[in-house]
Protein backbone atom coordinates (compact mmCIF):
# COMPACT_ATOMS: atom_id res chain seq x y z
CA UNK A 1 0.00 0.00 0.00
CA UNK A 2 1.51 3.31 -0.92
CA UNK A 3 1.85 5.84 1.98
CA UNK A 4 -0.08 9.40 1.99
CA UNK A 5 1.59 12.60 0.91
CA UNK A 6 3.64 15.00 3.28
CA UNK A 7 0.30 17.47 2.41
CA UNK A 8 -1.88 14.23 3.85
CA UNK A 9 0.05 14.24 7.28
CA UNK A 10 -0.11 17.94 7.57
CA UNK A 11 -3.64 18.03 7.12
CA UNK A 12 -4.53 15.06 9.48
CA UNK A 13 -2.13 17.30 12.07
CA UNK A 14 -4.43 20.74 11.87
CA UNK A 15 -6.52 19.60 14.83
CA UNK A 16 -3.74 18.51 16.95
CA UNK A 17 -1.32 21.09 16.91
CA UNK A 18 -1.16 24.66 18.80
CA UNK A 19 -2.44 27.75 17.13
CA UNK A 20 1.09 29.06 16.24
CA UNK A 21 1.71 25.56 14.76
CA UNK A 22 -1.22 25.43 12.62
CA UNK A 23 -0.13 28.80 11.02
CA UNK A 24 3.17 27.10 9.77
CA UNK A 25 1.17 24.02 8.82
CA UNK A 26 -1.38 26.65 6.12
CA UNK A 27 1.38 28.20 4.82
CA UNK A 28 2.94 25.08 3.61
CA UNK A 29 -0.76 23.60 2.18
CA UNK A 30 -0.86 27.03 0.79
CA UNK A 31 2.11 26.50 -1.05
CA UNK A 32 2.71 23.02 -1.30
CA UNK A 33 5.08 21.88 -1.89
CA UNK A 34 7.52 24.68 -2.78
CA UNK A 35 6.53 25.96 0.26
CA UNK A 36 8.17 23.54 1.86
CA UNK A 37 11.60 24.44 0.26
CA UNK A 38 11.91 27.78 1.70
CA UNK A 39 14.37 27.99 4.84
CA UNK A 40 13.11 27.93 8.00
CA UNK A 41 13.47 31.41 8.75
CA UNK A 42 11.79 32.59 5.57
CA UNK A 43 8.63 29.83 6.34
CA UNK A 44 8.82 31.31 9.81
CA UNK A 45 8.54 34.66 8.73
CA UNK A 46 5.53 33.68 5.91
CA UNK A 47 3.66 32.30 8.85
CA UNK A 48 4.47 35.24 11.33
CA UNK A 49 6.35 33.06 13.74
CA UNK A 50 9.24 32.08 15.83
CA UNK A 51 11.48 29.71 13.72
CA UNK A 52 11.44 27.07 16.93
CA UNK A 53 7.87 26.88 16.51
CA UNK A 54 8.68 25.72 12.71
CA UNK A 55 11.08 23.40 14.37
CA UNK A 56 8.33 21.84 16.75
CA UNK A 57 5.54 21.28 14.01
CA UNK A 58 8.18 19.44 11.67
CA UNK A 59 8.57 17.67 15.53
CA UNK A 60 4.89 16.77 15.51
CA UNK A 61 5.53 15.37 11.85
CA UNK A 62 7.82 12.76 13.07
CA UNK A 63 10.93 14.49 11.40
CA UNK A 64 14.00 15.07 13.53
CA UNK A 65 14.48 18.73 12.02
CA UNK A 66 13.82 20.82 9.45
CA UNK A 67 16.46 19.01 6.85
CA UNK A 68 14.84 15.81 7.58
CA UNK A 69 11.94 16.95 6.49
CA UNK A 70 12.84 18.37 3.56
CA UNK A 71 14.62 15.07 2.56
CA UNK A 72 11.53 13.55 2.58
CA UNK A 73 9.73 16.13 0.68
CA UNK A 74 12.14 15.55 -2.32
CA UNK A 75 11.70 12.35 -2.31
CA UNK A 76 8.17 12.28 -2.55
CA UNK A 77 8.43 15.17 -5.77
CA UNK A 78 10.68 12.38 -6.94
CA UNK A 79 7.82 9.65 -7.10
CA UNK A 80 5.63 12.87 -8.15
CA UNK A 81 7.31 13.63 -11.52
CA UNK A 82 8.24 9.78 -12.39
CA UNK A 83 7.77 8.74 -16.09
CA UNK A 84 7.20 4.76 -17.09
CA UNK A 85 10.44 5.17 -18.31
CA UNK A 86 12.52 6.31 -15.26
CA UNK A 87 10.40 3.35 -13.06
CA UNK A 88 10.76 1.04 -15.76
CA UNK A 89 14.86 1.40 -15.65
CA UNK A 90 14.86 1.53 -11.37
CA UNK A 91 13.37 -1.59 -11.50
CA UNK A 92 13.81 -5.26 -13.27
CA UNK A 93 10.68 -4.75 -15.10
CA UNK A 94 10.81 -6.74 -18.54
CA UNK A 95 14.05 -8.95 -17.58
CA UNK A 96 12.35 -12.16 -16.50
CA UNK A 97 12.36 -15.08 -18.92
CA UNK A 98 8.39 -15.26 -19.19
CA UNK A 99 6.66 -19.32 -19.12
CA UNK A 100 4.13 -20.36 -16.94
CA UNK A 101 5.19 -20.03 -13.63
CA UNK A 102 6.31 -16.53 -14.48
CA UNK A 103 2.45 -16.11 -15.89
CA UNK A 104 0.74 -17.48 -12.95
CA UNK A 105 3.27 -15.04 -10.67
CA UNK A 106 1.94 -11.97 -12.69
CA UNK A 107 -1.68 -12.92 -12.29
CA UNK A 108 -1.50 -13.19 -8.54
CA UNK A 109 0.56 -10.00 -8.53
CA UNK A 110 -1.97 -8.14 -10.86
CA UNK A 111 -4.72 -9.72 -8.55
CA UNK A 112 -2.99 -8.50 -5.89
CA UNK A 113 -1.88 -4.62 -7.02
CA UNK A 114 -5.24 -4.03 -8.25
CA UNK A 115 -7.27 -5.14 -5.37
CA UNK A 116 -5.49 -3.89 -2.77
CA UNK A 117 -5.34 -0.05 -4.88
CA UNK A 118 -8.99 -0.11 -5.25
CA UNK A 119 -9.51 -1.14 -1.92
CA UNK A 120 -7.07 1.79 -0.60
CA UNK A 121 -8.45 4.04 -2.88
CA UNK A 122 -11.64 3.58 -2.01
CA UNK A 123 -10.94 3.35 2.32
CA UNK A 124 -9.20 6.98 2.15
CA UNK A 125 -11.81 8.78 -0.73
CA UNK A 126 -12.83 11.61 1.72
CA UNK A 127 -16.82 10.98 2.36
CA UNK A 128 -17.07 14.99 2.32
CA UNK A 129 -15.50 15.59 -1.04
CA UNK A 130 -17.34 12.19 -2.62
CA UNK A 131 -20.86 13.86 -1.77
CA UNK A 132 -19.56 17.48 -2.77
CA UNK A 133 -18.86 16.29 -6.61
CA UNK A 134 -22.29 13.89 -6.30
CA UNK A 135 -24.14 17.43 -5.54
CA UNK A 136 -22.60 19.05 -7.86
CA UNK A 137 -22.92 16.65 -10.83
CA UNK A 138 -26.46 16.00 -9.67
CA UNK A 139 -27.24 19.61 -9.45
CA UNK A 140 -29.53 20.14 -12.80
CA UNK A 141 -29.02 24.00 -12.70
CA UNK A 142 -25.07 23.78 -13.52
CA UNK A 143 -23.19 22.95 -16.42
CA UNK A 144 -20.71 20.59 -16.77
CA UNK A 145 -17.65 20.28 -18.60
CA UNK A 146 -15.06 17.07 -18.57
CA UNK A 147 -11.52 17.74 -19.58
CA UNK A 148 -8.56 14.58 -19.41
CA UNK A 149 -5.20 14.31 -20.06
CA UNK A 150 -2.92 12.38 -22.59
CA UNK A 151 -4.79 9.07 -21.10
CA UNK A 152 -7.47 10.70 -18.90
CA UNK A 153 -9.47 11.69 -21.75
CA UNK A 154 -10.97 8.34 -21.77
CA UNK A 155 -11.62 8.76 -18.41
CA UNK A 156 -12.84 12.05 -19.27
CA UNK A 157 -15.23 10.56 -21.89
CA UNK A 158 -16.39 7.30 -19.58
CA UNK A 159 -17.56 9.50 -17.19
CA UNK A 160 -19.14 12.16 -19.17
CA UNK A 161 -21.24 9.81 -21.50
CA UNK A 162 -22.97 8.54 -18.61
CA UNK A 163 -23.99 11.79 -17.33
CA UNK A 164 -25.46 12.67 -20.40
CA UNK A 165 -27.33 9.62 -19.99
CA UNK A 166 -28.64 10.80 -16.50
CA UNK A 167 -29.15 15.16 -17.12
CA UNK A 168 -28.83 17.85 -19.61
CA UNK A 169 -26.13 20.29 -19.76
CA UNK A 170 -23.01 17.82 -20.04
CA UNK A 171 -20.26 18.59 -22.72
CA UNK A 172 -16.53 17.75 -23.33
CA UNK A 173 -13.98 20.36 -23.78
CA UNK A 174 -13.49 21.07 -27.58
CA UNK A 175 -9.92 20.07 -29.14
CA UNK A 176 -9.41 23.54 -30.93
CA UNK A 177 -7.95 26.59 -29.33
CA UNK A 178 -10.73 28.85 -30.89
CA UNK A 179 -13.21 26.61 -29.34
CA UNK A 180 -11.84 25.81 -26.05
CA UNK A 181 -11.61 30.12 -25.57
CA UNK A 182 -14.83 30.35 -26.24
CA UNK A 183 -16.01 27.58 -23.70
CA UNK A 184 -14.10 29.64 -20.67
CA UNK A 185 -14.93 33.05 -21.70
CA UNK A 186 -18.14 32.07 -21.50
CA UNK A 187 -17.71 30.56 -18.25
CA UNK A 188 -19.87 31.70 -14.80
CA UNK A 189 -20.46 30.61 -11.33
CA UNK A 190 -22.82 27.97 -12.20
CA UNK A 191 -20.45 26.10 -14.09
CA UNK A 192 -18.66 22.77 -13.05
CA UNK A 193 -15.49 21.56 -14.97
CA UNK A 194 -14.45 18.26 -14.18
CA UNK A 195 -10.37 17.44 -14.83
CA UNK A 196 -8.14 14.43 -14.89
CA UNK A 197 -5.13 15.25 -14.30
CA UNK A 198 -1.91 12.66 -12.98
CA UNK A 199 1.52 12.86 -12.37
CA UNK A 200 3.86 14.23 -14.75
CA UNK A 201 0.59 16.87 -14.72
CA UNK A 202 -0.04 18.78 -17.34
CA UNK A 203 0.04 22.83 -16.94
CA UNK A 204 -2.80 23.70 -18.75
CA UNK A 205 -5.23 21.42 -16.41
CA UNK A 206 -4.05 23.78 -13.44
CA UNK A 207 -4.79 27.23 -15.61
CA UNK A 208 -8.14 25.92 -16.61
CA UNK A 209 -8.85 25.22 -13.21
CA UNK A 210 -7.46 28.60 -11.75
CA UNK A 211 -9.29 30.24 -14.72
CA UNK A 212 -12.67 28.83 -13.54
CA UNK A 213 -12.14 29.14 -9.70
CA UNK A 214 -11.89 33.31 -10.59
CA UNK A 215 -14.79 33.24 -12.54
CA UNK A 216 -17.03 31.48 -9.59
CA UNK A 217 -17.49 28.01 -11.47
CA UNK A 218 -16.52 25.16 -9.63
CA UNK A 219 -13.67 22.40 -10.10
CA UNK A 220 -13.80 18.73 -9.67
CA UNK A 221 -10.72 17.36 -9.93
CA UNK A 222 -9.36 13.33 -10.09
CA UNK A 223 -5.57 13.18 -9.36
CA UNK A 224 -3.25 10.66 -7.98
CA UNK A 225 -2.20 10.76 -4.40
CA UNK A 226 0.37 13.19 -5.30
CA UNK A 227 -2.08 15.50 -6.17
CA UNK A 228 -1.92 17.50 -9.12
CA UNK A 229 -1.26 21.15 -9.04
CA UNK A 230 -4.77 22.00 -10.01
CA UNK A 231 -5.59 20.94 -6.57
CA UNK A 232 -5.12 24.27 -5.29
CA UNK A 233 -8.05 25.73 -7.21
CA UNK A 234 -10.69 22.39 -6.91
CA UNK A 235 -13.39 22.51 -5.04
CA UNK A 236 -13.76 19.01 -4.98
CA UNK A 237 -10.12 16.77 -5.00
CA UNK A 238 -11.30 12.62 -6.06
CA UNK A 239 -7.25 10.80 -5.62
CA UNK A 240 -6.49 7.55 -6.03
CA UNK A 241 -3.77 4.89 -5.71
CA UNK A 242 -2.08 4.47 -8.95
CA UNK A 243 0.31 0.90 -8.29
CA UNK A 244 0.46 -1.32 -11.35
CA UNK A 245 2.22 -4.53 -11.87
CA UNK A 246 4.11 -2.52 -14.69
CA UNK A 247 6.12 0.99 -15.21
CA UNK A 248 2.82 2.50 -15.79
CA UNK A 249 0.12 4.06 -13.47
CA UNK A 250 -2.83 2.08 -13.34
CA UNK A 251 -6.12 3.94 -13.81
CA UNK A 252 -8.16 1.20 -12.75
CA UNK A 253 -8.79 2.59 -9.10
CA UNK A 254 -9.86 5.84 -11.12
CA UNK A 255 -12.56 3.72 -12.81
CA UNK A 256 -14.12 2.47 -9.66
CA UNK A 257 -14.27 5.95 -7.77
CA UNK A 258 -15.96 7.25 -11.39
CA UNK A 259 -18.05 4.26 -11.41
CA UNK A 260 -19.03 4.79 -7.46
CA UNK A 261 -19.62 8.77 -8.39
CA UNK A 262 -22.15 7.55 -11.09
CA UNK A 263 -23.89 5.41 -8.74
CA UNK A 264 -24.18 8.07 -6.03
CA UNK A 265 -25.34 10.79 -9.47
CA UNK A 266 -27.41 7.95 -10.21
CA UNK A 267 -29.34 7.47 -6.55
CA UNK A 268 -29.09 11.82 -6.38
CA UNK A 269 -31.57 12.49 -9.06
CA UNK A 270 -34.20 9.87 -8.78
CA UNK A 271 -36.84 9.66 -10.70
CA UNK A 272 -35.52 12.36 -12.81
CA UNK A 273 -32.83 9.76 -13.96
CA UNK A 274 -35.14 7.21 -14.47
CA UNK A 275 -37.49 9.36 -16.87
CA UNK A 276 -33.55 10.69 -18.78
CA UNK A 277 -32.81 7.15 -19.48
CA UNK A 278 -36.38 5.95 -20.63
CA UNK A 279 -36.52 9.09 -22.98
CA UNK A 280 -32.87 8.24 -23.78
CA UNK A 281 -33.80 4.74 -25.15
CA UNK A 282 -36.88 5.82 -26.60
CA UNK A 283 -35.24 8.21 -28.50
CA UNK A 284 -32.40 6.18 -29.80
CA UNK A 285 -35.07 3.21 -30.98
CA UNK A 286 -36.89 5.95 -33.23
CA UNK A 287 -33.16 6.98 -34.79
CA UNK A 288 -32.38 3.25 -35.67
CA UNK A 289 -29.44 3.54 -33.44
CA UNK A 290 -30.73 0.50 -30.77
Amino acid sequence: MAPGTLADEIRHKLGDVSPAERKVARVLLAGYPSAGFETMAVLAERAAVSAPTVLRFVNRLGYRGFPDFQAALRTELDERNASPLSLYEATDYGRSKGGAEEDISLLQRGSNVFSGAVAQTLAELPPHDLEHAIRLLSDSKRRITLAGGRFTNLFAQYLGLHLMQLRDDVRFLPDRDVERTAVFAALHRRDVLVVFDYRRYEQDKVAMAELVQAQGGKVILFTDMWLSPASTHAEVVLPSQVAAPSPYDSLVPTLAVIETVVAGVLTALGEDAHQRMQHGEDTARRMGLY
